[in-house]
């Protein structure tokens, strides 16, 4: 089957996954768009799962102060390398994170966290479970596991700090 050089486009602009990913998934799909876009996720899935793992040791710092200076957030977000730490994906993410806590106000960063016999909703508490406010559709965990697949390393948040002005 010929796949078009502008379906491919458009199916890495949606997944951001390499020219060639693109291509086999669409080969794969028979020309679906939205089943390539399904198979390209699983995989991303699967190569999260493979490196989550290994390591992350780099990383950033990612500050966000809420316009009004009345809300502040600090995140610390790993990686394993610098050079990763450095790309502008791993940089949107941090970002993209530090907006979803001043938003969302989570308490912790995932369910593991959430202490004994406390009755709480891991999609209100829990960052990871949160609809990212970008796209409801998508949780954070699943934003992150989008950005492995597309840097290839393992991807951390260790922890954040949210600040707010007379709390």
């Amino acid at each position: 089957m010929q796949i078009s050089t502008e379906i491919i486009k458009e199916l890495r602009d949606k997944t951001g996954a390499g020219v060639m990913d693109c291509k086999n998934a669409l080969t794969e799909a028979l020309g679906d768009l939205e089943k390539a876009c399904e198979i390209l996720n699983k995989r991303g899935i699967a190569i999260a799962q493979k490196k989550s793992n290994r390591v992350a040791n780099s990383g950033l710092i990612e500050t966000y102060v809420h316009l009004g200076g009345k809300i502040g957030v600090m995140l610390e977000i790993n990686c394993e390398t610098d050079f990763v730490a450095r790309t502008d994906e791993f940089k949107n993410l941090a970002h993209d994170i530090a907006l979803q806590i001043a938003a969302m106000s989570p308490q912790y960063i995932n369910s593991d966290e959430i202490p004994a016999g406390v009755e709480e909703d891991p999609t209100t508490v829990c960052l990871m479970s949160q609809p990212f406010i970008k796209d409801p559709a998508k949780n954070i965990q699943d934003i992150i596991t989008e950005t492995i697949a597309k840097v290839g390393e393992n991807i951390k948040v260790r922890r954040f700090a949210r600040f707010e002005l007379g709390c």
